[in-house]
This record gives structure tokens, C-alpha cells and sequence, in this order.
């Protein structure tokens, strides 16, 4: 196994035991019955978050990208975009980051840009794509600062086409930012990941959700680049 997989099916076990990553049925916002759940607000403590920048860091890092800072979106992407920098700086890696506030400040700073000023390559750092939205709105500040977004680094692709439980779009959510903007989106992780570190694991309380996680896929799934 190389050190890309090996990274990958290592952040897939940590998920697991963050209990961030969780199998059952849970209800998707698309209305479909997803037999999976990826939570990032999961990773609510120190030495977790800590964890997650590592992971994120090294993907950014064997992604091989130039950039000059991180942006992060409101909410989450605050946390993972800060969590993000302080992994890099143990790489040598040092570099700024910023994140915006969903309503504009009329005082102190003011603006809705907060952190290092948005300049140069800049590499926007997320939890998941869902609709794109937050993508969308972040180049949006991004280019209006006058910085050129580079890459999205998310944690996971779930592989998923658009659409609801009946109607499949074309695409999934990161293929549609990566059409739209030109820009590649870097995940540590992906749903076939998930289903080979099930169709590897030795648990069968874990074993037992690979057939409707395989059945998921294959409904509502795109084939892996």
C-alpha cells in the first residue's frame, strides 16, 4: 500500500474513532437515506483538531500545489483553515490565513475579511461540498480582494451526484465546482476509501454496512477519477 492510501485509510479510522464518520441510516438535506454520516464538528476538542490540520497539511502538501495562504469559509472552515496552518508550520511550511464573518463589521476593522490580508494563491479549506454554495461565495470574496483561489482542500468527497432522492443530476457537487471555477478540489479522503477500509476491516459490526454503502453508491454514486 502506498503512503497516499495509507494516509487516507488512516484518516478514515480516525474519523471512525472521532466518531465523526458513523454507518446507520441518516437522512442526507437531499432527502436520500444515506447509510453513512461524516460530522467534521466532531472534531470539537485539541488534541483532535490537531490531528485533522495533520491530515490536512500532508494531503495539501502531496497535492504538490503552490499557494501562498488558506482561506477559510464561515463556519467550520474558520477552525480547519486555522487548524490547517498551524500543521503546515510544523512542516516549515508558514503561511497566513484568513476567514470571512458571515455579516459585514460597521466598527474596529470593519469589512467581512478577517485574518491576513487575502493576496495571492490561495487555497480554500472546507469540510465537505454539498451544493457548492460556500465554494462559490468564497472565490467570490476571494477574486474581489484581488487574490486568485487555487485549489479547495476538503476532508471528504462523498462521490455523489446532485439532485435529490428521485432526480440525479450529471455531476456531484465537487465535480461542479471543479467544471465551473477551474479548480481542482483536493479531498483527504473519498467514499471509495470508505468502502475499501471496510471491505479491509477485520470488524464485522463494521463489515455489516458495506452492502448498503455499496448499494448507496451504486444509486446515487459517481465512478472514481
Amino acid at each position: 500500500m502506498n503512503s497516499k492510501n495509507s494516509n487516507q485509510l488512516d484518516f478514515i479510522r480516525f474519523a471512525l474513532e472521532a466518531h465523526v464518520l458513523s454507518f446507520g441510516e441518516f437522512k442526507t438535506k437531499a432527502g436520500r437515506l444515506s447509510p453513512y454520516f461524516f460530522n467534521a464538528g466532531g472534531f470539537s476538542n485539541g488534541a483532535l483538531l490537531g490531528a485533522l490540520g495533520q491530515y490536512y497539511a500532508k494531503t495539501l502538501i502531496d497535492a504538490g500545489i503552490a499557494f501562498d495562504m488558506l482561506y477559510g469559509p464561515a463556519y467550520k472552515g474558520i477552525t480547519l483553515a486555522a487548524a490547517t496552518a498551524i500543521a503546515l508550520a510544523d512542516f516549515n511550511i508558514n503561511v497566513p490565513f484568513a476567514y470571512n464573518r458571515k455579516e459585514a463589521k460597521d466598527h474596529g476593522e470593519g469589512g467581512t475579511l478577517v485574518g491576513a490580508p487575502v493576496k495571492g494563491r490561495v487555497v480554500i479549506i472546507d469540510d465537505v461540498i454539498s451544493a457548492g454554495t460556500s465554494v462559490r461565495e468564497s472565490v467570490d470574496l476571494i477574486r474581489a480582494a484581488g487574490a486568485e483561489p487555487v485549489a479547495v482542500l476538503i476532508a471528504l468527497d462523498r462521490m455523489e451526484r446532485s439532485g435529490n432522492a428521485l432526480e440525479l443530476g450529471a455531476h456531484s457537487a465537487v465535480q461542479s465546482v471543479q467544471n465551473e471555477f477551474g479548480l481542482p478540489v483536493i479531498a483527504i479522503a473519498n467514499l471509495a476509501d470508505v468502502m475499501r477500509y471496510l471491505k479491509a476491516s477485520n470488524d464485522p459490526d463494521l463489515q455489516q454496512y458495506l452492502p448498503a454503502v455499496t448499494a448507496y453508491r451504486e444509486r446515487y454514486g459517481i465512478t472514481e477519477a
